[in-house]
């Protein structure tokens, strides 16, 4: 079934299972088709409908957690505003994405055959650094590389705590926020 020709209860219900199948399968990457039905809510039969087998439903929520982190980063518009508030938003866009980032991420095999126009761009993410570092609030002996590093570590250990019920969701991105500020800015 092609995505243009599905109705708008279609497109939710493709939707979910999507959505099911990025926070199942970032939990367990063996998972079944029934699994993530039974996690969207929805039967065998109806996965199948609207994908053939699980490769293709893999190859969609792929995609698809591609365009929704995306989406979710350009909303925070990172090029805005000063370099810490822009990060804070920029954090706080990556938690609320944070099944599709542990799905996407958690496993280096998961972008490995993507081409490369399909894979996550994250020059927003260098080019807010060295924007910070020549603001002098991030700091400068440190390689952009390293702090995105840094970065990316905390937000997918912020959202595997938050999955697993070690951190409230809510106290996530306040706890990378924090951690990466005083690990990261200048100091007068």
């Amino acid at each position: 079934m092609s995505t243009g020709e599905l109705s708008a209860t279609q497109a939710r219900t493709r939707g979910a299972i999507i959505e099911a199948a990025a926070a199942v399968l970032a939990d367990d990457r063996t998972a079944t088709l029934p699994d993530i039905a039974k996690a969207a809510g929805v039967g065998r039969t109806t996965v199948h409908r609207y994908f053939p087998d699980r490769e293709s439903l893999i190859n969609a929520t792929i995609l698809d957690s591609v365009q929704v982190v995306t989406t979710a980063v350009a909303a925070a518009a990172p090029e805005d505003g000063c370099a810490v508030e822009a990060m804070r938003r920029v954090i706080n866009a990556m938690i609320s994405v944070g099944n599709r980032l542990l799905f996407l991420f958690d496993d280096p095999n998961v972008l490995r055959g993507l081409p490369p126009e399909a894979v996550p761009d994250n020059s927003y993410l260098t080019s807010l650094i060295e924007r910070g570092q020549a603001e002098g609030v991030f700091d400068p002996e440190s390689s952009t590389q390293w702090l995105e590093h840094a970065l990316y570590g905390l937000v997918m250990w912020a959202c595997q705590d938050s999955k697993d019920g070690l951190m409230p969701q809510h106290a996530a991105a306040p706890a990378v926020i924090r951690t990466f500020e005083r690990g990261v800015r200048c100091r007068d």
